[in-house]
C-alpha cells in the first residue's frame, strides 16, 4: 500500500515537474526565495501593530515568532526522523526531472516551506479575520510557495499536501494557544 502511494507521488511529480518551461523558472525560481515574501511580513507586521498597539502588538509579533520557530524546528525533526531523499538528489530520478542549479540539501519530507507558510497563514487569518476584510487572500502565500516545490522537483507532492496539513495544525493550535494567553495577560478576549 505504501509503496503504491510513494510510486504515485513520484510520477505526479514527474508529470507535474514536465509541465515547466523555461519561461516562468525565473518566476519560480524568485517565488521559492522567502525574502521574496518580505513585503507580506512587513505588511503584516504593520496590520499587528495597526490593530493592536504596541504592548499587544509586540506580545502577538513575539507569538508569531516563537510559532515560526517551533513549525520550522518540528519539520526539521519529522524530516531527519524520515530521511525522504529530495527528488533532485535521487539518483533515479534526476534523468526525469527538469534541472535547475537550486539544489537544496537535507530531506524531503515533508515541506517546510509548505507547513511553515500554511502555519503562518492560518494563525494570520484567525488573527484579522474580522479586522481586516480580504484577508483570506493570505492563503494564496502557502499554495504558490508549496507550488514552487513542485516545479522545481525539490519535493514530492505528497511532501507538500503534508506540510499544508502539518502547516493547518500547528496554526490552528497556536492560535488557540494565542487566545488563552492574551486573555490571561490582557485580561480580554481578542
Amino acid at each position: 500500500m505504501i509503496d503504491s502511494i510513494l510510486q504515485l507521488d513520484r510520477e505526479l511529480l514527474i508529470f507535474l515537474n514536465s509541465l515547466g518551461s523555461k519561461t516562468f523558472d525565473g518566476f519560480w525560481l524568485t517565488i521559492t526565495n522567502q525574502f521574496t515574501w518580505t513585503p507580506l511580513f512587513l505588511l503584516i507586521l504593520y496590520f499587528v501593530f495597526k490593530e493592536f498597539g504596541v504592548k499587544k502588538g509586540i506580545f502577538t509579533f513575539l507569538f508569531i515568532v516563537l510559532l515560526v520557530a517551533f513549525s520550522d524546528q518540528f519539520t526539521n525533526l519529522i524530516k531527519n526522523t524520515t530521511e525522504r531523499l529530495r527528488p533532485c538528489n535521487t539518483e533515479d530520478l534526476k534523468a526525469y526531472l527538469r534541472q535547475f542549479t537550486y539544489k537544496p540539501r537535507g530531506f524531503s519530507f515533508w515541506s517546510g516551506h509548505a507547513s511553515l507558510s500554511t502555519a503562518f497563514s492560518v494563525f494570520v487569518f484567525l488573527l484579522f479575520k474580522n479586522r481586516i476584510r480580504h484577508i483570506k487572500w493570505i492563503f494564496i502565500f502557502p499554495v504558490v510557495f508549496g507550488l514552487s516545490r513542485i516545479y522545481l522537483g525539490v519535493h514530492y507532492p505528497l511532501d507538500v499536501t503534508c506540510g499544508y496539513i502539518a502547516g493547518i495544525i500547528v496554526g490552528f493550535t497556536f492560535y488557540q494557544l494565542y487566545k488563552k494567553l492574551f486573555k490571561a495577560v490582557f485580561k480580554e478576549v481578542i
